[in-house]
């Protein structure tokens, strides 16, 4: 699971019916070297490109969220579904000390 700040939302005209009752969202993932630093939560946008995740959970425009990819995003559904990535938690507070 890798932890990312909701940036934005995406609308969908059609969708396949084992997407009902969620939605898209647009993640940018945080990077290690944004922790290193002691910014936490990170602020800002990490270079690494966004991605899109499905979200079941209710994340929200700025929220922390730790979002799954791979083989694995497509667990949660009862029938084999194509999705690269979705929500797993949000997060409310990171704590995290870098050593020095």
């Amino acid at each position: 699971m890798r932890l990312g700040k909701v940036i934005g939302r995406v609308t969908l005209s059609q969708s396949i019916p084992a997407f009902e009752g969620g939605r898209w969202l647009v993640v940018n993932p945080y990077t290690r070297d944004r922790f290193q630093s002691g910014d936490t939560p990170p602020s800002g946008m990490s270079a690494e490109p966004s991605l899109v995740i499905f979200d079941a959970l209710g994340g929200d425009l700025g929220q922390t969220v730790g979002f799954i990819e791979g083989r694995e995003a497509a667990v949660p559904f009862p029938e084999p579904t194509p999705v690269d990535a979705i929500n797993a938690a949000l997060v409310d507070t990171v704590y995290h000390a870098p050593r020095k």
